[in-house]
């Protein structure tokens, strides 16, 4: 039934179906066809040869099947056999110099045994029956470990890779490739190191000095067994303690801390085990543990003690790190982030099945792996990208620069934030990217090594420069780097950069096109003059003409003997001599049209007559005098029509055909860096005969009239071309030198600061709306714009030194005194100071205690507005300004919620809630106390006695001042009590806490989701996520933004 060689020694072993498996010595027949080394030897083989002999023997048989045997295969390296029979068993046999015997029988399948083998790399013996089953069994306990199997296919027989981790196995249907453990390697990467298992050893390896060490072994040996090897790693470096998570026993995990001097003792720590699906750090001393069944995740200490439990939001199956105290669980299609303390989802998003999770070195974005896509993400899984792709993703990393290097299985790629992508380099086997540095990739193999691969990174950068607009970077990389290819001309017009792509280009047909598609019309001209093509010609007229460049299109006209545009356009530009050319060329052409329409530009009647004379047209011609007055030609052609002269309409005013004005005043175009060789094709044709063609060249160009004076005689002096008139050197050593300019003080404030205002006190309006943009989610800077022209004004002085000369602006500096070091510049002298603020704010409560909601709605608006532009030195004055933009965004909520309640007429209901929801804001003391006592005369009057019975006690809590009101508070907490009821039920319920929707003015309940603003900190209801905020009217509600940048003792 088969038969197959030994791997080194000289046997071949063979299964029948009569029941035996047979062991054959091949060892005569290498001796025999080997040339004999020595007489004697000689004639043996010639004896052999003669008289007969046996080549193969058999060396043992092995009986112990009751059924015919299929197959029988040896071990790669020990003296073993393995066979299966139908008899539904699997036998091992072992075997020495002398004899072979039985070992030990598996039973199991259920039917006939068709296939047999061991692994090559591991202890286990792989079997396949008729019974529709794959059978893996552990060859040292003879034990069976895992089945596979197929509905309704038989399984005939078993192949193994020599070199990879692959199986095949064929049955009735077809053939199935599988591997029976995943190869890859779980790792952890934490600064300089990079920690990953490798067999029975947790190991590390250090980036710098590509060392490897083993740092703990994590399983005891014998207790292999199939898919046991940790599935994930996760490590915390404070406490050195490391998380080994695999799928042992539906999912459990090994904790161990260790100390750093330890590594490669080769002792192993006691190991705290726990039953988890996933298990991963989350803090300096906690890990959490996924418990799937309960769908909660338990927050554990290092002890192994569970200190916490929280219901995850979603159907979660496996969970991963997102920062300190926060998870991202992963569900079939989506994943959501979890904050463990707040218990709140910071950000959820659709997906395929995510596999593995990267995040980037500064934690703000993410990329999400699945099987054959990748999703590119915010920190709160905003998305940004998705990338497909045919074949299996298998890692990837984030480079310094923000770009995703990922591989599949035999490609390095990369994948730029806006989701463009391309190859690097080609893989012969599957890599695991572990971190990515420059143009070095460090990776882990299929085999457990780690290595580092050096890439060319020039493409990929080349193009995240573009996407960035760091144009200076992309011209020296043009001059510097070896880019080339049709694919980068292709991406640089795809994504609008065709004059970038003009210093790749080197033929002349694409450059033309480039040029034409960039508006490059100097390089469109020489392209056009080597190509010397019609249609190229016609293609640049029309892209100058579009520009309003008249001298090209003339010359284009000119190349493309386009007679009838070129008058036209000398027409337009008002060119009346060479108009007057052009009629020549008609007349010498014999192009009556032509004629025609060049007299009519020229506005030359006499010629128009002449014309229609000459072809004929007597009473046209007879018309055209007339009407325009030259009445002796009209009498003249009057004659020679005699009673045929036309009658002219009575009692109208004729309108003469005349020539309208230029568009523009015609210059001619000096092409004095493009090589364009003879400079006319319209001649100077006076004293040409009509008709006289052999003047006009054969293509259509009008020959030069040779004139009887020679003009004046510029021949070459044939000196050779560097023996022109030499330049005189410049040896005056008293020449005044310009000194070379320094670097101006708005870019050393630009490059000195990383606060908004010193970049708008600058002048560079740009960077400092990024840097707002950034900081506070502020996208709305129309408030600002004058604040931004204040700063920059106010930053400068301006100088007059002469009448006729230009205004000196000299920068002045925060802070300078006589005692400043003159070669050190400061940061910008600022109009706007926090005293100032301080100043409005008071003037902002004056206003609202007098009732003038409206100014003092505007003034606390523009210290909101004026805050992010102002700096101040301390951190005390930092935490004040944080402060201040509370108390204002207070302020600003309740007048703007009051000022809409005055606006309402016809909704009482809707009046006392806004009413209410003032009293809630965090007011000063005598503002409450009015607000209180507004919201109380609000309810009375709309008979909502109980609510006003509220707002009442809480006034009398304040123990106001004013008479009036302690009076006003008593008498509607004695009518209340007598009839504790409302009238109308308000959305308002005093005993729940909650916030105020700065846009919708909803009560936000506790544990009820909001979001909020990133500047001003106003809350409210989801539904308004991405949208302006209304309180400060400046930054978009739930942006990413970090924080406050208002002084410099933050930065350092």
């Amino acid at each position: 039934m088969c038969a197959l060689f030994h791997p080194k020694e000289e046997l071949v072993v063979s299964a029948s179906l009569d029941q035996t498996v047979r062991v054959w010595d091949i060892s005569s027949l290498k001796r025999k066809n080997a040339s004999p080394a020595d007489d004697l030897m000689r004639l043996s083989q010639m004896n052999t040869d003669l008289f007969g002999g046996i080549d193969v023997v058999v060396k043992y048989v092995l009986e112990g099947h009751d059924r015919g045997v299929n197959w029988a295969s040896f071990h790669p390296t020990l003296p073993l056999i393995v066979s299966g029979a139908d008899d539904r068993q699997v036998k091992i046999w072992r075997m020495n110099d002398t004899k072979a015997w039985e070992v030990d029988t598996l039973r199991g399948h259920m039917n006939n045994v068709s296939c047999v083998m061991f692994h090559a790399k591991q202890d286990i013996i792989v079997s396949n029956s008729e019974d529709k089953s794959i059978r893996i069994w552990d060859a040292t306990k003879r034990t069976g470990i895992q089945t596979f199997r197929r509905e309704h296919d038989r399984f005939w027989i078993l192949a193994a890779h020599p070199e990879m981790n692959l199986l095949a196995a064929g049955h009735d249907s077809g053939m199935l490739v599988f591997k029976l453990e995943r190869e890859r390697p779980a790792f952890a990467v934490s600064g300089d190191s990079l920690f990953y298992t490798k067999d029975r050893f947790l190991c590390s390896y250090e980036f710098s000095t590509q060392i490897d060490t083993q740092v703990l072994p994590f399983r005891r040996p014998g207790s292999q067994s199939l898919n046991q090897n940790p599935r994930s790693l996760s490590y915390s470096p404070t406490e050195n303690a490391f998380l080994l998570s695999s799928d042992v026993d539906g999912g459990s995990y090994e904790l161990y801390c260790i100390a750093k001097d330890s590594y490669g003792r080769g002792d192993s720590p006691d190991a705290k085990r726990g039953q988890g699906v996933s298990a991963v750090f989350v803090a300096r001393n906690r890990f959490a543990v996924l418990e799937k069944s309960s769908n909660q995740v338990l927050l554990k200490n290092l002890k192994n003690e569970t200190v916490k439990k929280s219901a995850l939001p979603i159907a979660t199956d496996a969970i991963f790190y997102a920062g300190t105290g926060n998870l991202l669980c992963r569900s079939e299609d989506r994943v959501a982030i979890f904050d463990l303390q707040q218990r709140i989802v910071l950000g959820e998003l659709q997906t395929p099945f995510i596999k593995y999770v990267v995040w980037s070195n500064d934690m703000e974005h993410v990329a999400l792996l699945s099987k054959h896509a990748i999703i590119i993400a915010s920190k709160k899984l905003v998305h940004q990208c998705t990338l497909h792709e045919t074949i299996r993703v298998k890692s990837g990393a984030w480079d310094d620069n923000g770009v995703f290097i990922y591989t599949t299985l035999n490609h390095i790629k990369y994948c730029l934030p806006n989701g463009d992508s391309g190859i690097i380099k080609t893989l012969d086997i599957p890599i695991y990217i572990t971190k990515v540095s420059g143009n070095t990739i460090f990776c882990l193999g299929r085999d457990g090594k780690s290595r580092a691969i050096i890439i060319d990174a020039t493409e990929y950068i080349f193009k995240l420069s573009l996407l960035k607009k760091r144009y200076d970077h992309v011209m020296n990389m043009i001059r510097n780097s070896q880019l080339c290819g049709q694919a980068v001309i292709a991406y640089l017009q795809q994504k609008g950069f065709p004059e970038v792509a003009l210093h790749f280009v080197k033929d002349e047909r694409i450059r033309f096109n480039l040029a034409l598609e960039s508006g490059n019309i100097q390089t469109a001209v020489a392209s056009a003059t080597a190509i010397d093509e019609k249609d190229h010609w016609y293609r640049l007229g029309v892209e100058a003409l579009r520009q309003g460049n008249a001298g090209i299109v003339e010359y284009a006209y000119q190349r493309t003997k386009n007679f009838e545009r070129l008058s036209f356009l000398y027409l337009v530009t008002g060119n009346s001599e060479k108009l007057s050319k052009m009629l020549k060329i008609a007349e010498v052409k014999n192009d009556v049209m032509g004629q025609f329409h060049n007299a009519l530009y020229l506005g030359d009647v006499r010629e128009r007559v002449k014309i229609l004379e000459n072809v004929g047209h007597l009473p046209l011609a007879y018309i055209t005098a007339s009407v325009h007055g030259l009445h002796d030609v009209a009498e003249r052609l009057a004659g020679e029509l005699g009673d045929d002269v036309p009658s002219l309409p009575e009692g109208k005013v004729p309108s003469l055909l005349m020539p309208p004005s230029p568009v523009m005043c015609g210059k001619e175009y000096e092409a004095a860096d493009a090589d364009w060789g003879e400079e006319l094709d319209i001649v100077d044709v006076d004293g040409m005969q009509n008709g006289d063609v052999s003047t006009i060249l054969e293509d259509g160009e009008v020959a030069e009239e040779n004139d009887e004076e020679g003009g004046w005689e510029m021949e070459d002096l044939g000196l050779g071309p560097e023996e022109d008139t030499p330049r005189a050197a410049n040896t005056a050593s008293s020449v005044f030198v310009t000194p070379t300019p320094g670097m101006p003080v708005s870019q050393i404030w630009i490059q000195k600061s990383s606060l908004a205002a010193d970049h708008a006190a600058a002048g560079n309006f740009e960077t400092a709306m990024r840097l707002l943009n950034r900081q506070l989610g502020i996208r709305n800077f129309t408030p600002l714009k004058s604040m931004f022209i204040d700063l920059h004004s106010g930053s400068h002085s301006y100088l007059r030194a002469f009448s006729s000369a230009p205004v000196i602006s000299l920068a002045i500096e925060r802070g300078w005194t006589e005692s400043s070091i003159a070669n050190v510049r400061g940061s910008p002298a600022l109009p706007f100071k926090f005293s100032q603020l301080d100043e409005k704010l008071r003037a902002g409560y004056k206003l609202t205690t007098a009732g003038k909601f409206t100014e003092a709605l505007k003034t606390f608006l523009n210290i909101l507005h004026t805050i992010p532009l102002v700096v101040v030195e301390s951190r005390r004055e930092v935490d004040e300004v944080k402060e201040l933009i509370i108390i204002v965004k207070e302020y600003v909520l309740g007048l703007q919620m009051e000022l809409r309640r005055r606006e309402i007429k016809d909704n009482p209901a809707k009046q006392q809630e806004l009413a209410a929801y003032f009293t809630h804001c965090n007011l000063q003391t005598p503002h409450l106390r009015l607000a209180l006592q507004n919201a109380m005369t609000v309810c009375v009057k709309a008979k909502n006695l109980a609510t006003a019975y509220n707002f009442a006690r809480r006034l009398l809590e304040t123990n106001p001042t004013v008479e009036s009101q302690t009076k006003a508070a008593r008498q509607v907490i004695a009518v209340a009590e007598r009839n504790m009821t409302d009238a109308t039920e308000l959305d308002y319920d005093f005993r729940n806490p909650f916030v105020i929707c700065g846009a919708t003015y909803v009560p936000i309940y506790r544990g009820q989701k909001d979001i909020s603003c990133p500047y001003c900190t106003s809350r409210f209801v989801p539904s308004e996520e991405g949208k302006l905020c209304t309180v400060c009217d400046l930054a978009v509600v739930g942006a990413d933004a970090s924080g406050l940048l208002c002084s410099p003792s933050q930065i350092r």
